[in-house]
């Protein structure tokens, strides 16, 4: 018979299935990219065997904890497993490589199968991504798109991606605009990030981010430019990695302009939600009283009421965003080595900027 393998390397490739055996909220939160989770202690089973070893015996707990264990097992082989050919090789992982994922790896590997086990569990995997994240992003020269809130930037990395050029988008990694107003798109939008749950939440956890920022960057040639958006060291409730954040701040930009009235309606378009919900939008903007007074405010709402959009989207871009972003830029984004003006978003206007881009980097 076989015994399980141990490592604390691992290579994606090199099995046939990679499998977390921790419970559903441990591997929602993050987990090895491409991972499934088969569980051998679901939430409330481990929840229940934790309060038993505290309040009563390890002793005890490990018995329970054993038999629950066991089960699941089964439910597993029978259900999982049983279609597995002979050659078939996955690597487990648990919290820390000890019980859960040992108890797995010793029946199948007595089945027949080669089976490895991460050395560490989860914990060897999380330290993998820390520091692989800084080797990975040295290697990388980043090109900023910059512009105004409604100049295109979103389009221009879509269609750069579109002709095969290396974007990282960290907003569609992050689930969200990365302003005020980004939370409700991410409503909108759906759980890209590979869980289907009846509630998903609305922004990956901070872990499982930086596991989706590492699988991109992965696919990345050294060799190439790759295109970020300009945007500040938050996005939503996801903060950028530090060695990300600073190889951000030291690229060169590309500042993108465009006529004010093309970012309105472009705006207007793309948070067409917000005039179907005004009282969402209405709840959205309170938040900045503090900063501008009800004077300010109340004007909002009356433009709102009275569903003068151009007029609302105008003054909150010349009163609030475009001040908000001169500052940001001056403070973070001071390589600016190029700017780019755009006559409208259409597609052709969009791929002569790209054109431009390519021949000018």
């Amino acid at each position: 018979m076989r015994s399980p393998i141990y490592t604390k390397s691992f290579c994606q490739e090199n099995y046939r299935e990679i499998i977390d055996v921790r419970s559903e909220d441990e591997y929602k939160c993050d987990h090895i990219p491409g991972a499934i989770n088969l569980p051998v202690l679901n939430n409330i089973e481990r929840a229940k065997v934790g309060t038993i070893y505290k309040q009563k015996s390890p002793f005890e707990a490990r018995k329970i904890g054993a038999a629950i264990v066991a089960k699941n097992i089964s439910n597993h082989l029978a259900n999982h497993f049983i279609s597995k050919d002979r050659e078939y090789s996955p690597l487990i992982y648990c919290w820390r490589g000890g019980q859960r994922s040992n108890s797995l790896a010793t029946i199948l590997s007595q089945i027949g199968w080669q089976v490895t086990v991460l050395e560490g569990g989860y914990k060897t995997y999380r330290a993998y991504i820390r520091e692989q994240l800084s080797t990975l992003l040295s290697q990388f020269k980043l090109k900023i798109i910059s512009g105004l809130t409604g100049s295109g930037k979103t389009l221009i990395l879509q269609r750069l991606a579109s002709r095969g050029e290396q974007v990282l988008d960290l907003e569609r990694l992050a689930n969200h605009r990365g302003s005020l107003l980004g939370e409700e798109w991410s409503k909108l939008s759906s759980p890209f990030w590979g869980e289907t749950t009846p509630n998903p939440p609305l922004q990956p956890s901070q872990k499982w981010f930086e596991s989706l920022l590492f699988s991109q960057l992965q696919k990345f040639n050294p060799d190439g430019i790759v295109w970020v958006e300009a945007e500040s060291n938050t996005i939503g409730e996801i903060h950028l990695p530090f060695p990300l954040w600073c190889k951000m701040k030291q690229a060169s930009c590309v500042e993108i302009k465009l006529p004010l009235e093309i970012r309105i309606n472009s705006l207007l378009q793309e948070y067409s939600h917000f005039i179907s919900n005004p009282e969402m939008l209405k709840s959205k903007l309170k938040l900045l009283k503090y900063r501008y007074g009800n004077r300010k405010i109340s004007y909002w709402y009356e433009l709102i009421a009275q569903r003068k959009w151009q007029e609302l989207v105008k003054d909150l871009l010349t009163f609030h965003y475009d001040p908000a972003y001169q500052r940001s830029m001056n403070k973070i984004y001071s390589q600016i080595d190029q700017e780019l003006s755009i006559e409208d978003l259409s597609q052709n206007s969009i791929d002569r900027a790209i054109d431009f881009l390519n021949h000018n980097s």
